[in-house]
């Protein structure tokens, strides 16, 4: 049973009818309801609510109400929702069929809607919020009654009072027996405190600049390499244990790799370091204009699947996705057959079996050599093409 008019957490409230003016409720008038005692009221039906959670911030509520059970109830007791998660907090909708509170001199012919926040008072930070408020007429239209916007809230604020004789919601919104209320809560970001985004990439990339720090070495096709253990390590499997397992690497400290150009090397260093692989153009020039773009991305990508840094692998797969064409894509198909990049295999396959693609593509020696090489990517081609 209801003994308090107006919550006593944190709200913000709608007061809903015809005819309406502005009201403040202090906690004067709050406190004088509050010590009124009621030993004989009648029970508070329990509502019937379905919650609709449209993103961790908003939410939309069903409320449904047996109007004929509630309009007896008196000024200050509420129907109460249950509790709706939105926004990280925890709120509750207040219904008050005969008022939160008596009014001098007038009847208490109008209802009162509350949304109360319930607080953890170990936070006392404000929230900032939208509630809106539709009543659903016996045609089933939504009927907007309030949409506010109340300053970030502490403890209560009064919102707006409206009033509604019971002929005019039993001649316009009940219907059979109920009444229905639509409600959004919107909890809208606060400001936070600024903070930039990660520059660990940076920092880190800064040690491939310097010798600090560094404890090997590779030397690819003449030229040397020197980096960091640790680094390459923490985010290669293959390098793991090649420099830190039992493997006879763990202990030299100069290593010479084989079928990697020094190009192709040094733009997975950078990676390693930064997560981020140089310009496309600056790619092309440390080739010295040898390899197209593909290319390039092509070699990249067997570095990848080589030294298992499976994100670097998918960077390369969809810059070779992105600069597939008809005369490249058969290559693009061999290199994510032999290399295990399902996901660009089957973007390729994918383009081949397009009707204005695959009239060009099956007269191309590629297309040819692929079929003898791969007879099953060329079934898949035709299942492709055949819509099985």
């Amino acid at each position: 049973m209801e003994t308090k008019p107006t919550p006593t957490d944190e709200e913000s409230s709608v007061e809903a009818g015809l005819h309406h003016r502005m009201t403040g409720v202090g906690d004067e008038a709050s406190s004088s309801v509050s010590k009124r005692q009621r030993t004989s009221e009648p029970r508070a039906p329990h509502p019937l609510q379905t919650t609709t959670m449209m993103d961790s911030a908003s939410a939309v509520v069903e409320f449904k109400v047996n109007y004929e059970q509630s309009k007896h109830l008196p000024a200050g007791q509420a129907i109460k929702s249950d509790d709706i998660s939105v926004g990280g907090q925890v709120w509750r909708i207040n219904f008050y069929p005969r008022g939160a509170y008596e009014i001098p001199g007038m009847s208490n012919d109008h209802f009162s809607i509350f949304l109360e926040r319930q607080i953890d008072y170990e936070i006392t930070r404000p929230i900032k919020s939208i509630f809106e408020v539709l009543l659903i007429d016996k045609d089933g239209a939504p009927v907007m009654i309030s949409s506010k916007l109340p300053p970030p809230l502490q403890r209560y604020y009064g919102n707006y009072q409206w009033l509604a004789s019971q002929n005019y919601m039993v001649k316009n919104y009940v219907k059979d027996g109920h009444i229905k209320f639509m409600f959004t809560i919107t909890v809208l970001p606060d400001n936070p405190i600024p903070v930039p985004p990660s520059d660990i990439g940076k920092h880190i990339g800064t040690l491939l600049d310097s010798t600090d720090g560094m404890d090997v070495s590779f030397v690819v096709e003449g030229e040397t390499f020197h980096a960091h253990r640790a680094v390459l390590a923490a985010r290669s499997p293959v390098f793991r244990a090649e420099l830190l397992g039992s493997m006879a690497e763990a202990t030299m400290p100069c290593i010479t790799l084989q079928d990697i150009s020094p190009a192709t090397f040094r733009a997975m260093l950078q990676f390693m370091y930064t997560d981020v692989l140089p310009e496309d153009e600056d790619l092309v020039a440390s080739e010295l204009f040898t390899y197209s773009p593909a290319e390039i991305f092509e070699h990249l990508l067997v570095a990848a699947d080589r030294f298992a840094l499976d994100r670097m692998k998918l960077v390369c797969a969809q810059k070779l996705w992105e600069n597939v064409s008809v005369d490249t894509v058969c290559d693009a198909l061999v290199c994510a057959e032999v290399y295990n990049c399902p996901e660009l295999k089957d973007k390729c396959i994918g383009f081949v079996a397009e009707d204005r693609n695959f009239r060009k593509i099956v007269l191309t020696d590629s297309f040819m050599q692929l079929g003898q090489r791969f007879p099953p990517i060329l079934e898949e081609v035709r299942r492709r093409v055949a819509g099985i």
